[in-house]
């Protein structure tokens, strides 16, 4: 792969290493990282906050240099790194190696599905399978997983060639992050409005494919230990949507070196849900759900469906659950009351609206709206997640004062 990257793209790729290298070893990185283990540890000094910048990448970095495929990658990644700290200056740890994630390719439940992509390819459709489950549940079957290792391991090889004296390759498996997650599996299968329709015509079906597609999921797992593909994730891994796994309960006592699921952190959560009651989603998904959170050693439940709508007898119920989104659709005073006394951490997700809707910064709206989180949660572990802003409008400047705005309200 990489004797086709010319010698100018190595030196500016080094050089971005560098640059990365420079920034991890920065004194507040090592600060940052032990403010990370009180935290997730319901020790935390403070509220931590995450900006997501790949949604608005583009904007704040512009077109790439690199040609080279492969070449690319690698600049993606460093620039996103240096990006973070000359930009942003949130609480995320810049790291001092290059992280090689590891992705799945291969067709869920023995089928090909289909999405067709809109013009921006953010928003998808998905072609249905499955319509009928009386006569189309007898399509599914077990998936074959697979992984070329050999082509991975000659990637990795390629990239620790070019910048590995600077910042060493570490693997991580980074499909754990978003491939447990159900009802997206159903709705990738079936359709939305389909899988609402099969819990009221063909309730029993349902119940089938999802505890399908559930001991499908626990059997990744499996397949994953037996392959040495899971890898610790109680460091400066990404999970859920948009915290980070710092911890030191994980991995588990009697771990001997063999990494299992449950010495890892797990992400679940149920967007899908948000269009049924929260009597539906305890009789059609929960239990589902649970089964597949019992293989993880910590949870975090959630992305944007308004949890609060099932967190009573419900998530509440999810095993080793440590952390719960708490979207801008939730009811935030019920789950502030909630999670009184619970150790589990309050994970904000603001509206995105403030940053990304127009290139102007409404800073009094924008404060009084992380005022309110603030206040309903003097008494609970907290962090703030900013997800799904698509676009800045030319104003780069507002993403790293809304992270100032957060820190000046959160330490009144």
């Amino acid at each position: 792969m990489d004797k086709q990257i010319t010698p100018a793209e190595r030196e500016y790729l080094r050089s971005l290493a560098s640059k990365q290298l420079e920034y991890a070893n920065r004194p507040v990185m090592e600060e940052r990282r032990e403010l990370w283990y009180r935290h997730n540890a319901l020790q935390g000094e403070r509220p931590l906050v995450v900006m997501e910048e790949l949604s608005f990448f583009d904007d704040i970095v512009g077109e790439l240099k690199c040609t080279h495929a492969l070449a690319r990658e690698i600049e993606y990644q460093l620039l996103e790194n240096i990006a973070v700290v000359e930009l942003i200056d949130d609480d995320k740890v810049i790291p001092d190696y290059y992280k090689l994630e590891i992705w799945f390719q291969f067709d869920r439940f023995g089928i090909k599905q289909r999405k067709v992509f809109a013009e921006n390819s953010i928003g998808f459709h998905c072609e249905p399978e499955l319509i009928d489950l009386r006569t189309d549940l007898q399509k599914l079957r077990p998936t074959d997983f697979v992984f070329d290792m050999s082509a991975f391991l000659e990637k990795r090889d390629a990239i620790q060639e070019i910048i590995g004296d600077i910042l060493p390759v570490q693997i991580v498996n980074a499909a754990n992050a978003w491939e447990f997650c159900l009802t997206k599996q159903v709705v990738e299968l079936m359709g939305t409005e389909n899988m609402f329709m099969a819990m009221l015509d063909t309730p029993d079906e349902f119940h089938q494919l999802i505890d399908f597609i559930g001991e499908d999921n626990i059997r990744l797992l499996r397949w994953e230990e037996e392959n040495g593909l899971l890898f610790l994730n109680n460091g400066n891994d990404y999970m859920g949507s948009g915290s980070f796994c710092f911890n030191r309960e994980l991995p588990q006592k009697d771990y001997t070196g063999k990494v299992r699921s449950i010495d890892t952190w797990g992400h679940i959560n149920s967007q899908e849900s948000v269009g049924i009651s929260p009597d539906m989603y305890r009789e059609f998904i929960l239990p589902a759900l649970l089964r597949v959170a019992k293989e993880f050693g910590l949870i975090y439940y959630g992305c944007c469906e308004p949890v609060s709508d099932f967190w009573q007898d419900g998530v509440e119920t999810i095993p080793n659950l440590r952390k719960v989104s708490i979207s801008a659709w939730c009811n935030e005073e019920l789950m502030a009351e909630a999670l009184k006394g619970r150790p589990v951490i309050y994970s904000r997700k603001p509206s995105p609206n403030f940053l990304g809707i127009q290139r102007e910064f409404d800073e009094d709206g924008f404060r009084a709206c992380i005022r309110k989180t603030a206040q309903l949660t003097r008494d609970l572990h907290s962090e703030y997640i900013f997800r799904d802003v698509y676009q800045l409008h030319g104003n780069i400047a507002k993403i790293k004062r809304a992270v100032e705005i957060v820190r000046e309200e959160t330490s009144r």
